[in-house]
């Protein structure tokens, strides 16, 4: 173009005009002095505009890499990590197909069965021993090592679309701290669940210990006054028999309810799905507390309209004899206790009321927790794991479990059960 705008200069400005020719030796000077500008102006803008593209591309790859490094960041687990990465990177860099291979597993996780038959295995396992990234032009695949530092973890293999080595560099290096930040986050989750499990142990361990101890002393007592002393009479005899009676009976709750608990945590509970009336529960859970809530009237306000629930029906009575068993023993004698089913937001919403002591707000947060126990209440019997059972019943079935309390103005206990979460 610099060439032909010079000639066309020429042809129309300087004289003899309508020719080639240049008559005058001066114009030969400003021919060249407009010949060499055309060229140099326009091999700058040439450049400026190939930078301008460079730049471009650039900018699209920081974006590609921030959205790549936000999708690996959401992922924690390292088995949805490898399963994903491959898809993540076709999505995100436009290529063909996407391959992972890890070292320590020999294991190869593709973006798809077409990248599975494109990429060879082999080349994979070849890059990720020499350290050192290849190519292949005439097929477009690309081949990078998955290093942390210098120490290579894998191979990320490529087929087709056209990123630059730098880019397939950045992606790699990206991909091997997600893998080594997910199994970071394995290992840690490991000694925290191992560290939380021998902190239970002791807590099992000392609450068991101490609960059991009780009953098991006036078990033993009474045993041994009825072997050594024959003279007792048949009121003292049936005396220490109801003690040894009642201890026993104390001590195969608190060893179901250990069991029990274990199961729960477990997920070994297969809960039995119907459609019951709220009011069979109420009902069964009075009868079944009968001896806590001696000297307690029980109130039951619960609409005969109410709709009936999908529930597993012996386990909800089984919340609602501890709510009331609790309710009985921390609630002054003769006072009232309160049980109210109502329907709102497509849920039965069940509560039990008292006028007991209260629970400060500290406390709440943690009084359904394993083993917890109130700081004032530690005299009254329990194993604490009575409102644990009742909120991992509560969640297997879709509800929510919680308490609303004042201290010196009573607790109210208060679950919900969805009524369309199963049939």
């Amino acid at each position: 173009m610099a060439v032909l705008a010079t000639l066309a200069y020429n042809f129309f400005f300087f004289p003899p005009i309508g020719t080639l020719t240049i008559a005058d030796p001066q114009n030969w000077i400003s021919l060249a002095a407009f010949l060499a500008t055309a060229l140099i102006a326009s091999n700058l803008s040439d450049r400026a505009r190939k930078e301008a593209l460079n730049a471009n591309r650039r900018r699209r790859d920081v974006e590609r890499l921030y959205a790549f490094s936000q999708n690996l960041l959401t992922i924690d687990n390292i088995l949805e990590l490898l399963n994903t990465v491959s898809a993540h990177v076709v999505d995100i860099f436009d290529v063909t197909g996407a391959a992972v291979f890890l070292s320590d597993g020999a294991k190869t996780y593709y973006s798809d069965l077409a990248a599975q038959e494109m990429i060879d295995a082999d080349t994979l396992r070849a890059t990720a021993g020499r350290g050192e990234p290849s190519s292949d032009q005439v097929e477009g695949k690309h081949f990078v090592p998955l290093r942390i530092g210098v120490r290579t973890v894998g191979t990320l293999g490529v087929i087709g679309g056209s990123p630059s080595r730098e880019t397939l560099e950045a992606i790699g290096s990206l991909i091997a701290i997600a893998i080594e930040r997910a199994r970071a986050i394995e290992q840690l989750g490991r000694a925290e669940a191992s560290r939380e499990s021998e902190t239970l142990r002791s807590a099992l361990l000392d609450s068991v210990t101490h609960e059991f101890r009780t009953p098991l002393t006036s078990i033993l007592a009474s045993a041994q006054t009825l072997l050594s002393d024959d003279k007792l009479d048949e009121a003292g005899r049936k005396e220490l028999l109801s003690i040894i009676n009642e201890e026993g009976e104390r001590l195969n709750r608190l060893v179901g309810e250990a069991a029990e608990m274990a199961q729960l945590d477990a997920h070994q509970v297969e809960l039995q799905f119907r459609l019951h009336d709220i009011h069979e529960a109420i009902e069964g859970a009075v009868e079944e507390a009968g001896r806590s809530l001696k000297g307690h009237p029980v109130e039951v306000n619960a609409p005969d309209d109410l709709p009936k629930a999908p529930m597993d029906l012996k386990r909800i009575q089984e919340v609602l004899t501890q709510l009331l068993d609790n309710a009985g023993k921390y609630a002054p004698a003769g006072t009232p206790i309160h049980v109210t089913a109502e329907v709102s937001d497509n849920s039965l919403n069940v509560s039990v009321a008292d006028s007991g002591p209260g629970i400060d707000s500290f406390e709440q947060g943690m009084i359904f927790e394993r083993f917890y126990r109130g700081r004032g209440q530690r005299s009254i019997q329990g194993t604490g794991m009575g409102l644990a059972i009742v909120k991992a019943i509560i969640e297997a079935h879709g509800g929510a479990v919680g308490i609303t309390s004042q201290l010196g103005h009573g607790s109210v206990f208060h679950f919900t059960i969805p009524l369309n979460s199963r049939a």
